[in-house]
């Protein structure tokens, strides 16, 4: 390794306002413009993914009742959706600690992704503990929370997937909203490509133990490699604090086969040799996209990120005057993110860019490109993407923000993964 372009010396050069950082999508853009970029011209680089990520979790600490008013808790609820109590048993103390899924759930319209946004947002939660044959109930909010960490078991994959049914008929599953239909009438996609941040850094030269990154908008760290992680296909385990997370990157996203947990990475990429520049210029053309049957979830067939994100739209747009109001709403009732209701209109900051509202409305009242596969002689529209670059995008310009202004340094990894 380069000591001359160390973590420590673009650290320094960060303290001085002279460091050049430039997130993903403005580098991607230079090496399309054919714009002059070295291993000496650029010192970082932000990445960012935001997708559905079911390895989400978080660990709670709440007050619940006075000291020895209940030995411990056997049952936890938090807007009804089940909680685990412990590993600590809090005896007499009158808190709880515990561990909640972000893919629990409440009903098949609100989970765990739900509940962490409105924790975040400050939102009042209803808490429900059963001791023994008592009941004890509490409204709190993030203020009472004496403990709150968001751990992920597996995020941030270097790349996923898309899914197609090949057989008649709907397949219900997480990939989509009402059932995958088919044969081969729809496509739903998941990855951010060429701003992933494992995509930028597959051999793992700068993400490490101990790397500090963005989770949720708020300062977090790598804490190793996640469940099924790969040497083809690596992902991430990460830890932040809630308290400091920022709602519009989190939430729930409601599946055909129940809800499921929104979560966004940002990581800085050092450029400390020309092997990790070199990386960095990875581009959507050049990332594979395996297709997979959607009832064994075994690619047959591959296309590349270019046909998900090069000349599709990556936010949806809502045209007023083409709502009819409809007596059924179609959009309504299937938005995965409660992004759109006939009383209030289109609500932007819940809105995911998933795209499904433009096969959902019959008045074309919803407009995005969302590009089409090719697989075998048959051209497939994509109609889901649970993947949503543009917030991804904005997640990376935050961090590099934070980097300019010298309020997030870069930190070497205590240990490497590979």
């Amino acid at each position: 390794m380069d000591k001359l372009r160390s973590v420590a010396k673009i650290n320094e050069k960060i303290k001085k306002g002279e460091a050049v950082v430039l997130t993903a999508e403005e580098f991607k853009q230079m090496l399309r413009n054919e714009e002059l970029a070295t291993t000496e011209s650029v010192d970082v680089v932000t990445c960012a993914t935001c997708a559905i990520m079911s390895g989400t979790a978080a660990i709670l600490s709440i007050p619940i009742a006075e000291r020895n008013e209940f030995e411990r808790a056997d049952k936890v609820w938090l807007n009804g959706i089940p909680a685990f109590p412990g590993p600590c048993p809090n005896e007499r103390l009158g808190i709880v600690d515990v561990f909640v899924y972000g893919t629990a759930r409440a009903n098949h319209e609100y989970g765990g992704g739900h509940l962490f946004r409105e924790i975040v947002e400050g939102k009042q939660i209803e808490v429900i503990v059963k001791t023994g044959d008592r009941i004890i109930e509490r409204k709190i909010s993030n203020k009472d929370l004496q403990f709150a960490r968001m751990i992920t078991t597996r995020s941030s994959f270097k790349n996923y997937m898309a899914f197609v049914n090949p057989e008649e008929g709907e397949v219900g599953s997480i990939f989509s909203l009402r059932g995958l239909k088919g044969p081969y009438k729809e496509i739903s996609v998941t990855g951010s490509g060429e701003i992933n941040p494992l995509e930028n850094d597959p051999m793992l030269k700068t993400i490490g133990i101990g790397t500090r990154i963005m989770v949720n908008g708020a300062t977090g760290y790598v804490i190793g490699e996640g469940t099924r992680s790969s040497e083809e296909k690596p992902n991430l385990s990460v830890t932040a604090n809630m308290r400091e997370m920022d709602a519009e990157f989190m939430g729930g996203f409601v599946t055909s086969t129940g809800p499921e947990c929104i979560t966004s990475i940002a990581v800085p990429i050092p450029v400390i040799n020309d092997d990790v520049f070199s990386n960095l210029k990875i581009m959507d053309e050049e990332i594979k996209l395996p297709i997979a049957d959607i009832h064994d979830r075994i690619p047959f067939v591959e296309s590349n990120y270019a046909a998900v994100w090069q000349n599709t739209d990556l936010e949806i747009r809502f045209d007023a005057h083409k709502c009819v109001q409809c007596d059924v709403c179609d959009v309504e009732e299937y938005c995965p993110t409660n992004a759109f209701s006939r009383s209030k209109g289109f609500d932007a900051c819940k809105c995911f860019n998933c795209g499904a509202c433009i096969f959902l409305c019959p008045e074309g009242a919803f407009k995005g490109n969302l590009g089409r596969i090719k697989i075998y002689d048959k051209d497939i529209p994509i109609t889901l993407r649970q993947s949503n670059r543009s917030k991804a995008n904005e997640l990376a310009r935050k961090l590099k923000n934070q980097i300019v202004e010298r309020e997030f340094m870069l930190t070497a990894p205590v240990d490497y993964l590979r």
